[in-house]
């Protein structure tokens, strides 16, 4: 059976995004995206102007396009809403996509998310009619507020600080998220280090994950894109297989009707 995973209206058949920064080089970036197989690739474009492109934009736009994968940019270095917002505008008339990442960074030590500052920028544009795609913590009040309130398409809580590979610091509240919000699309965005920690999060019953330095900064980027890959595509499938109850006590896999020895009774010739 097809599982798709609709977003605005648009169906992606991976729940694997990936992040462009911090590659080695171009065509290094180009297969790691091929071996991820995504259908949503991020841009930083307060990064791209700052730093220049030296090719990376322009390789990872062709690598996307040719597999039919979708453009987002983000808002990452942000500090308010008003910066966001102005660079959100300029990245739909650079890349020609209303998706925006949004990023508004409230702590420098830890990059944790300003929640009031993301609530204004995020109702700033939706009404301005982006799809917006908001970092956020696990924090369900400010969840439903970006959702209900401000008209965000998905929610995307961290699994820890971003860079940190730290994996799901916090599982009792992304669980809860899950369970308060399940028709709401969720994508756990940063912190992830390892594919066993993406797996963990779809068989949590996210619908994706969004990682950038666990594959950029691996020995061999390519073959890591490859291993993401593989565990969020087995995560999602253990998730709708359906996960058995954990237990406190030990439950034979192989129940026995007696205590008989399966090699005769004591005194047997």
């Amino acid at each position: 059976m097809q599982d798709v995973l609709r977003i605005d209206g648009v169906d992606l058949d991976s729940r694997f995004f990936l992040g462009t920064a911090g590659y080695e080089s171009p065509t290094v970036l180009q297969q790691a995206i091929q071996a991820a197989d995504t259908r949503l690739i991020t841009v930083g474009l307060k990064r791209t102007l700052q730093a220049g492109d030296n090719g990376f934009v322009a390789q990872a736009l062709a690598c996307a396009r040719a597999q039919g994968a979708r453009l987002l940019p983000n808002t990452a270095g942000c500090h308010s809403a008003a910066e966001a917002v102005a660079l959100a505008q300029m990245a739909r008339e650079l890349y020609g996509t209303h998706w925006i990442k949004l990023e508004v960074i409230g702590d420098e030590h830890t990059l944790q998310p300003d929640p009031l500052e993301l609530l204004a920028a995020a109702r700033t544009l939706v009404r301005e009619g982006f799809t917006v795609f908001p970092y956020c913590t696990e924090d369900l009040v400010l969840g439903r507020r970006l959702l209900e309130d401000a008209g965000c398409a998905l929610l995307m809580p961290w699994g820890a600080p971003i860079g940190s590979g730290q994996g799901l610091l916090n599982l009792h509240g992304l669980r809860s998220l899950r369970e308060r919000l399940p028709d709401a699309v969720l994508v756990v965005d940063a912190g992830l280090g390892a594919p066993s920690q993406a797996a963990q999060a779809l068989e949590l019953g996210f619908d994706a994950v969004l990682l950038n330095s666990a594959v950029a900064q691996a020995r061999d980027p390519v073959r890591m894109a490859a291993a993401f890959r593989d565990a969020v595509r087995a995560g999602r499938q253990a998730y709708r297989a359906g996960l058995m109850a954990p237990q406190d006590f030990a439950v034979p896999s192989t129940p026995v009707g007696g205590h008989a020895l399966l090699l005769g009774e004591p005194g047997d010739a």
